[in-house]
């Protein structure tokens, strides 16, 4: 357990170099799992025959891809960073990925940002093509929680996002400090275990919307328990009651309008 512990100390977050351009692992797994999650859409339709073919689905992913950086970065900066006031001003420095004259990246991305974005992203695409708003977002929802995993090890692997202090002995030090791979149990129960659910019960769903519905609400109860194990936002320290994180606010937001959406599609199947 020992060279776990001091994994960090023996690994590089940079994986190599481009034209003197620093790539990070974090890069690599963020193109893996859009790579993974738009395959693995691509042998959903083919496998479930659904109404959709190869070129409709990259096209919608270009879509959902651009309405997901877009989410996250601007979410990041309405609900975590401490200067939004200063990129309301200042807008050209939201994507700005240089600082001094050095490139640093941009830095700061929100996932329920995404989500929001990723929500009109598709609705724009569904309204211009005249595809099923529904049925696009339960694709995704059995789709994205394989890239999910990437994702969170991109985090593991870029030591961000790191857990809080303990003594277990699976924690990882960070800064002298040893502490929970918050990181990898998100990455099990926000991806591996979300996409067993959708997976099993994508056969057995109701009616379109079903498992965007359940996607959300598991991941916001996921979300929800795992914050309890990754350290709170430096900037915003606990907003409520001394233990809650903004994570875990967001979260309750996303598994109350998932219940809400839920009893509202449910009761529109019964009397159409």
């Amino acid at each position: 357990m020992e060279y776990w512990q001091h994994i960090y100390e023996h690994f590089n977050p940079v994986a190599f170099n481009l034209f003197g351009i620093p790539v990070h692992w974090y890069g690599i797994m963020y193109l893996l799992a859009l790579i993974t999650a738009l395959l693995f859409a691509e042998w959903l339709v083919r496998h479930d025959k659904l109404p959709f073919t190869k070129k409709e689905l990259d096209t919608y992913f270009i879509y959902a891809e651009i309405g997901v950086i877009l989410g996250a970065r601007l979410g990041y900066i309405l609900f975590y960073d401490p200067h939004t006031s200063y990129y309301i001003t200042h807008p050209w420095q939201i994507f700005n990925p240089f600082l001094n004259g050095h490139f640093v990246g941009i830095r700061g991305f929100s996932y329920h940002g995404a989500v929001i974005g990723f929500l009109l992203a598709t609705y724009l695409y569904a309204k211009r093509y005249h595809k099923n708003f529904w049925l696009l977002l339960d694709i995704v929802a059995v789709s994205v929680p394989l890239g999910y995993i990437f994702g969170r090890i991109g985090n593991f692997l870029n030591q961000e996002l790191v857990g809080r202090a303990t003594d277990v002995p699976w924690g990882i030090y960070v800064g002298g400090v040893l502490r929970h791979p918050s990181q990898l149990y998100e990455a099990f129960l926000e991806g591996l275990v979300i996409f067993a659910i959708l997976f099993w019960y994508r056969k057995r769903k109701r009616f379109d919307g079903e498992l965007i519905i359940l996607y959300g609400f598991l991941y916001g109860l996921f979300r929800f328990l795992a914050e309890f194990f990754r350290a709170p936002d430096i900037q915003l320290g606990f907003i409520c009651c001394g233990w809650m994180t903004m994570g875990q606010l967001l979260s309750l937001v996303m598994m109350g309008a998932s219940t809400i959406l839920w009893i509202y599609l449910s009761k529109r199947r019964v009397y159409e």
